[in-house]
């Protein structure tokens, strides 16, 4: 008996440790991939990355924001239909809308400042009098307080019907001048810092009809402080440029920081 012992001892524990062995196998299987995170990209010239060559259709560049985005956080472009030029109006007519379905997690939306005609006013206050650059700022604030609103509410809404299960980002626009590098052409940096308030209103008025829709918003003003089109580091082109006013890499490379963090991988999950 004692013999019989001793000989299945050994066979025991060589069976306890290839049960332990199995175990450890099992517990050390790689986990299932995350599911990608299925995004589309819509808006204007500041969404389709005008600003940094070369071009798709549209104006669409490698540098925008949504490609700099694409596989970060799980996250996979699936349309990128954002369009140089678009207004609310002109993102449903042209169809930007077909690239939402139940099945989008995420969209990101930049739009607005074409609707009220802002380059007229920054154009005013670059070229033309004092007088001309008041009454032009004053035109386009009183458009994005008094029309604006609406306009967004209904993009937005049609935004949320189209993509009734996805995670809705709103970008703003930056502020485009630093006044405290002086005059810039003929705006006086009194006049840049009008300009720059009227894009505070725009960006408000974005973020709150974000917030009645129920979407993050992302404020980009703060990582451009210091980089306007007339500072030494500047991230928004220059008048004189083809896309005047518009980021240039550095520029949309804060975009896409500002996006990417405020989404945070829980955010998305």
């Amino acid at each position: 008996m004692t013999r019989l012992m001793r000989t299945a001892r050994p066979a025991a524990l060589a069976l306890i440790a290839a049960f332990a062995l199995v175990g450890s196998a099992a517990t050390a299987a790689p986990a299932a991939p995350a599911p990608r995170v299925v995004y589309d990209a819509l808006g204007d010239s500041y969404a389709s990355g005008f600003g940094v060559p070369p071009y798709g259709p549209c104006g669409r560049s490698q540098s925008a924001y949504a490609e700099q985005l694409d596989g970060r956080q799980r996250v996979q472009l699936d349309d990128f239909v954002a369009c140089a030029g678009a207004t609310t109006t002109s993102l449903v007519s042209g169809g930007q809308l077909a690239a939402l379905d139940a099945s989008t997690d995420l969209v990101t939306l930049t739009i607005g400042g074409n609707d009220i005609g802002w380059s007229t006013a920054v154009a005013a206050c670059l070229a033309g009098s004092d007088a001309q650059c008041a009454g032009a700022t004053a035109l386009v604030v009183g458009r994005a307080t008094g029309q604006l609103p609406a306009l967004l509410d209904s993009l937005f809404a049609q935004v949320a019907t189209d993509a009734p299960n996805a995670h809705v980002v709103v970008t703003g626009y930056p502020r485009l001048f630093s006044p405290e590098y002086g005059a810039y052409f003929a705006a006086s940096p009194a006049e840049q810092s009008a300009l720059n308030a009227g894009a505070d209103t725009l960006d408000s008025v974005i973020a709150s009809a974000a917030s009645r829709a129920g979407f993050q918003y992302v404020d980009v003003r703060k990582r451009f402080d210091g980089h306007g089109a007339n500072s030494p580091e500047a991230w928004i082109h220059g008048p004189l440029d083809p896309a005047a006013f518009h980021p240039t890499l550095e520029g949309y490379e804060a975009y896409t920081a500002a996006v990417n963090s405020a989404l945070g991988p829980v955010k998305l999950g």
